[in-house]
């Protein structure tokens, strides 16, 4: 596997996130890739995290490079997850995948029958470049 790029965290994304995983303890394992996502971020304040990088709440371009296929969704928290598809849960092993990145930066997804590179493009809205500090 391709080394990971280097990822940024919010340090109240952090613990909002460290919360919801010590909830599913035991219940699930979808928290693994999560905790492993977290342990190689690099942590700052919400004040300081740069406007390109995909933060909890962010509206979020990305590629899919085999394809070209261009994907918009808004990075929630699992009780936020609408039922339309224009959410992704952190849970999900994309979501947990995006946060952090930065946009230009890649990273290897693993689907069914192999992985795919998927780019991050573009992030029209992230909370923390618009003062939102509480999202």
């Amino acid at each position: 596997m391709a080394d990971l790029p280097e990822i940024i965290l919010s340090e109240l994304d952090v613990a909002r996130i460290e919360t919801l995983i010590e909830r599913m303890r035991g219940s699930k394992d979808d928290y693994r890739k999560l905790e492993a996502e977290l342990a190689r971020g690099r942590i700052v304040a919400p004040q300081a995290i740069p406007a390109n990088v995909v933060t909890m709440n962010s509206r979020v371009q990305f590629k899919i490079q085999q394809s070209g296929k261009v994907f918009e969704k808004t990075l929630v928290y699992p009780k936020d997850l609408s039922t339309s598809s224009d959410t992704i849960s952190i849970l999900a092993p994309i979501g947990s995948s995006l946060l952090g990145l930065q946009i230009g930066q890649h990273i290897e997804w693993p689907m069914p029958g192999g992985s795919v590179t998927v780019e991050i493009v573009d992030i029209p809205y992230q909370p923390e470049r618009s003062g939102d500090f509480a999202a």
